[in-house]
């Protein structure tokens, strides 16, 4: 197997079944965590962990730009302006995928419902939010190394993965959200620009960026080499045909 089986290449339409399936994988990933959640509401008639639904949904606004990105770029009607203000508006969205992992430091043991159901509970939630969240960022670079080449394409992908680590710590520990933008986009700007400018009087948001980041870049890499080693197979297998 050469390095350049393991290059993103452009979609064609004849990729839309697989990615039909995994629309279906997805929306069944999503829809066990949500079954898990009512269960646990009809059992304890109580809504707790309802947040956890809401992070989901969060989690899957940059799956739905990346795929408008993408159906945009197969039809040549993806300008370079565009381009850069639906990437933005990836990038800010996409943060809340791997955010619903730091859901975690809520398990704690609650009467009615043994520890490891509500465990989980939030890992099931946990695993759609990333899902979800390495689809759109295969698209994303997809569509970037379709348009300036494989290295600017990862390049993207790794500083997406590292701007989404700080995003989790932003949000976390900041209380900041995605539509703060709108709300305070001043407050938010200033929050960032001086955490950027005064890194080390933030240890706690260098350790959080960089474990999640690393985290996510070994993660992501992982499912990208199987995706890959799988799309070679299925090119030989129609070229064999």
């Amino acid at each position: 197997m050469q390095p350049s089986d393991y290059i993103l290449q452009p979609v064609s339409d004849s990729t839309s079944v697989p990615h039909r399936w995994l629309w279906l994988v997805f929306g069944l990933s999503s829809g066990l965590s949500v079954a898990i959640f009512l269960a646990r509401v009809w059992y304890t008639d109580t809504w707790m962990y309802f947040f956890l639904n809401w992070n989901l949904l969060l989690a899957w606004a940059p799956l739905l730009l990346a795929t408008i990105m993408r159906e945009l770029a197969q039809r040549r009607l993806l300008p370079l302006a565009l381009l850069l203000a639906l990437s933005g508006a990836w990038l800010l969205f996409f943060p809340n995928a791997p955010y619903i992992i730091s859901d975690l430091m809520h398990l704690a043991p609650r009467q009615g419902v043994p520890i490891w159901y509500d465990a989980m509970l939030i890992f099931s939630y946990a695993w759609s939010g990333l899902l979800v969240g390495f689809a759109s960022l295969w698209l994303v670079q997809e569509v970037v190394t379709a348009r300036f080449g494989a290295w600017v394409g990862w390049t993207v992908a790794m500083l997406s993965l590292l701007a989404a680590g700080f995003g989790v710590y932003l949000g976390r520990f900041q209380r900041w959200n995605s539509w703060d933008v709108l709300v305070d986009p001043i407050g938010l700007a200033r929050e960032i620009l001086y955490g950027l400018t005064h890194p080390w009087a933030y240890p706690k948001a260098i350790v959080v960026t960089l474990l999640f980041a690393s985290f996510m870049a070994i993660a992501y890499s992982t499912v990208h080499l199987f995706a890959a080693a799988r799309l070679q197979q299925i090119g030989r297998e129609r070229t064999a045909s």
